[in-house]
């Protein structure tokens, strides 16, 4: 962990900065939360969550939020920005996804595992990390997990600078990649570090079988991957419409509602991408 933790100690700011360069992915996970949380107050751990983005929106909604970091360069930063922002967060906890150890069993009603997964490289440390989720999880409370499509870097590297493909075999077959091994893609912003991209088949048959019971799987940005700086300068803003309203239908507002066993724990799985392809799964 200590290259990861390193390389997010260098980035806070970039980190920060990330969801305003990428306000569709950024609108569309606000909406997600919009319309599976329950309403405040409730309990949200959120896990990985670097500068706090997430952590201080929910705040700002009502939620009592405990925001943990590998770095703590991201939970100093975070801090800051709540200051700013006018806004309490419950605690900032520096650990990693792999060992909860410091809450009980059952604490809270969300958790957010919105970043780890895609740095944990081998399935077993995934698999963990679920399951020290789910351990601290209230019954019938929700996780939203984030993933980075294993075709993402893929499709940026054709547009921006394709000679890279050919160095990305490895990443293609295993999903893992290691930027001191693989190369880094000399036109990215600021680079990134080891990660694992899953393919989309794979989320929902990993969370299923850590017993949670999938919801929905949903595109951050879909088809305005690759063209936001012609969204974000729209003056009137993005409105992310969820898809049964498309259909004239009112989604329910309550996720019991929309729960088939009261006894099953359930997850949102948001997956992202650090190229402009982002996904999210809800589950």
């Amino acid at each position: 962990m200590d290259e990861i933790e390193a390389f997010y100690d260098r980035n806070a700011q970039s980190e920060w900065d990330r969801l305003d360069r990428h306000r569709t992915e950024f609108a569309m996970t606000l909406r997600a939360f919009e319309e599976y949380l329950p309403r405040p107050p409730l309990d949200v751990l959120d896990i990985g969550g670097g500068p706090g983005r997430y952590s201080i929106a929910l705040a700002k909604r009502g939620y009592k939020v405990i925001l943990m970091d590998l770095s703590k360069r991201c939970l100093e930063f975070a801090k800051g920005k709540a200051i700013e922002s006018g806004v309490e967060l419950t605690d900032f906890a520096h650990g990693t996804a792999l060992d909860l150890s410091g809450f009980l069993n059952d604490s809270f009603g969300v958790v957010l595992l919105m970043g780890p997964l895609y740095h944990l490289l081998d399935e077993d440390r995934r698999r963990r990390a679920i399951r020290e989720a789910r351990r601290v999880l209230k019954s019938n409370g929700l996780v939203f997990a984030s993933f980075i499509t294993r075709y993402a870097p893929f499709r940026w590297a054709a547009k921006n600078e394709p000679e890279w493909l050919e160095q990305g075999r490895r990443l293609l077959e295993t999903g893992v990649w290691r930027p001191s091994l693989d190369g880094t893609p000399s036109r990215t912003r600021v680079g990134f570090t080891d990660s694992y991209f899953a393919t989309p088949v794979e989320i929902k048959q990993l969370m299923e079988s850590e017993k949670f019971e999938a919801l929905d799987l949903v595109a951050c940005e879909g088809i305005v991957s690759m063209i936001e700086d012609k969204v974000n300068a729209l003056r009137t803003g993005i409105r992310c419409v969820g898809r049964t309203e498309l259909q004239g239908q009112q989604r329910p507002r309550n996720p019991r509602q929309c729960r088939a066993s009261s006894l099953r724990r359930q997850e949102k799985v948001l997956s992202n991408s650090w190229t402009p392809l982002r996904n999210f799964l809800i589950s």
